[in-house]
């Protein structure tokens, strides 16, 4: 391998921080450990990420971009379809790839999004597209004429909650927690239907 085709000192970094935060979350990832593995001194981490929040924010991108690869991939058209894809996504996504899902929605990252003023301006991808298919639902009367962003963010709590409690161990297996989540979404999806559909 030529040097061109080495990868550069900064990538090399945000990879060991990478495997470190995979095999032992926030906990496993410190300066000193990652220049040992990188083989540079502490002080030279500093030149390609200027404090560890830098390094917080890289990881925590790394995991939006997973999350929003999983949602460039929904392929439903009808937009209550493409949403009820999105619940389920988000599930598969947060126990399917564990440390990215920490890393996008559980790290303290000075540059992570603020509700509501990031979200209405199109700073998320993923939210934005959301906004999209409910505005479009709402258009269609298939959901009462509620805030899209407000249903959005009680969609979201409701998920990161349910999936919180899986992590912290309050279900007994998998399944059950699949169940309990599929469930509570759709009490939570029925409760935006127009009246008469409810």
């Amino acid at each position: 391998m030529s040097e061109t085709t080495l990868p550069s000192t900064q990538a090399r970094i945000f990879t060991v921080a990478r495997q470190l935060f995979d095999q032992g979350g926030l906990e496993a990832v410190s300066m000193r450990r990652i220049a040992e593995k990188v083989g540079i001194t502490p002080m030279a981490i500093y030149k390609h990420y200027p404090d560890k929040d830098a390094l917080l924010n890289a990881l925590m991108l790394d995991g939006f971009l997973a999350w929003e690869t999983k949602v460039a991939a929904i392929d439903a058209k009808a937009p209550l379809a493409w949403l009820e894809a999105v619940d389920e996504a988000f599930l598969d996504f947060a126990l399917e790839q564990p440390r990215r899902y920490e890393a996008a929605f559980l790290l303290k990252a000075s540059a992570a999004r603020r509700y509501p003023e990031d979200f209405l301006a199109g700073r998320s991808p993923v939210v934005t597209k959301v906004l999209a298919h409910i505005e479009e639902a709402k258009g269609q009367g298939l959901i009462r004429n509620v805030p899209a962003i407000d249903i959005s963010m009680t969609y979201a709590a409701l998920s990161q909650g349910l999936v919180s409690l899986y992590r912290a161990g309050r279900f007994t297996s998998e399944a059950e927690f699949r169940d309990a989540y599929s469930r509570s979404i759709n009490h939570c999806r029925r409760s935006f239907l127009p009246e008469k559909q409810s």
